[in-house]
């Protein structure tokens, strides 16, 4: 195999790259930003010990991780509209979802890599099979590279995913507008203690507030809206004053203290709306192309798994190649059949999770989790393909709440 060519420098294909490149084997990523600090990468990401640090671990950057942890930052708050407080633990620092800022994390990964190994500034204009396993891939600047193992690691809207499947995310049927507070305490003393010291849940069914408390003291919220999926174009994003008033009016009758998470953000206000591939979503294997991430398994991200099947994908994938020289579609066929049932699961706990945190027992049966459920630091328990529907759902939903900056992965 000459080289291994991976589209998207998100967190799987970064993970594939640095495995690959501590057993010696060549890989080049094609990445459509322009550089590591084209835009931002969203806020806070839970890191699992059975799965994102698995994938950490295979590629040997525990130590930098370590060094990134938001301490603290799994306390979790459950209030209800009236912002009455359902549930409240602190973080005594012995759970297995450490926090971490998702940039951090992409730091450590790209600094990992050999200079020049990620090519930035490549986005993909289309990708063709050429036979025997083989792919051409086109840039959007005239030029093409061919591979006899192509990796598609890039986010929700693949270009790679069409070699495969045909499936398209589908809108999960929640729209999110992130809305930031920057140095809380000091200017925003009001929202910094309705957050508190790390992530918060004000829901109601269909509505409600999840958020954040940084590493640098700042505020990342998400406004949690079950909409139609055209509704967030009716928002004017360049008139911010009028979209939070629009914000506000949605959601009448909370009290004034959760209120303020809309009316004293600060800068830009953003748009998300959520989508997901079916659960199961799979496919035949189809020599010499594989996918990672989210352009194999995107799901809403109420299962807080997202980010951490990126990482153990991009391990699991490296892994296989290097258990199976010289035969790539063995490689391939051993690391789909793992992926598919993992992932499924992940999809189906996720749909679970959503219900949970919006759904109409909201906020009452998620405080009655958390109060009442496995230990919640380590809910999702040390199998994650054995855990139940339940299991760490509720959790995982707090911890990636901010998993919904959308910013995907890769190119």
């Amino acid at each position: 195999m000459e080289k291994v060519t991976i589209v998207g420098a998100g967190l799987s294909g970064l993970v594939l790259a640095r495995v690959l490149h501590r057993h010696g084997i060549a890989a080049e990523i094609f990445e459509a930003d322009g550089s590591a600090m084209a835009r931002t990468q969203g806020g806070m990401l839970d890191i699992h010990a059975e799965n994102g640090q698995v994938g950490l671990r295979a590629a040997g950057l525990m130590d930098e991780f370590e060094a990134i942890i938001h301490r603290g930052g799994q306390a979790v708050r459950v209030l209800d509209k009236h912002n009455t407080l359902l549930f409240a633990e602190g973080d005594d620092e012995t759970g297995g979802r450490p926090e971490v800022d998702r940039g951090a994390l992409r730091r450590i990964l790209i600094e990992s890599l050999p200079e020049g190994m990620i090519r930035w500034g490549m986005k993909v204009a289309g990708v063709r099979a050429l036979g025997g396993g083989r792919h051409e891939v086109t840039f959007a600047d005239g030029t093409s590279t061919t591979t006899e193992l192509l990796v598609g690691g890039d986010g929700a809207w693949s270009r790679v995913r069409p070699l495969v499947s045909g499936v398209l995310p589908a809108y999960a049927g929640i729209s999110f507008v992130e809305i930031d507070h920057r140095e809380a305490d000091t200017r925003h003393p009001g929202p910094a203690r309705v957050v508190g010291d790390g992530m918060l849940f004000a829901v109601e069914p269909g509505q409600g507030f999840l958020g954040h408390r940084e590493p640098d003291g700042s505020l990342h919220i998400y406004a949690a809206l079950s909409k139609p999926a055209d509704w967030i174009d009716g928002l004017d994003l360049t008139d911010p004053d009028g979209a939070k008033k629009l914000l506000v009016d949605e959601f009448a009758g909370w009290a004034p203290e959760l209120l303020a998470l809309i009316t004293e953000g600060d800068g830009e206000l953003i748009p998300r709306t959520i989508h997901a591939l079916p659960a199961g979503h799979r496919w035949a294997r189809i020599p010499g192309v594989t996918l990672l991430g989210d352009a194999a398994h995107l799901m809403s991200p109420f299962a807080g798994e997202g980010a951490n099947l990126a990482l153990l994908d991009g391990a699991r994938l490296g892994e296989a190649i290097v258990a199976h020289p010289g035969d790539v579609e063995a490689a391939l066929a051993a690391y789909e059949q793992e992926l598919f049932p993992r992932s499924e699961q992940a999809a189906r706990e996720a749909a679970q999770g959503l219900e949970a945190v919006l759904g109409p027992s909201a906020p009452h049966a998620l405080a009655a989790f958390f109060a009442n459920g496995p230990d919640v630091p380590d809910a999702s328990g040390p199998d994650p393909a054995a855990a139940s529907g339940a299991d760490g759902t509720a959790m995982g939903a707090a911890g990636t709440a901010t998993r919904m900056a959308g910013t995907g992965e890769g190119a």
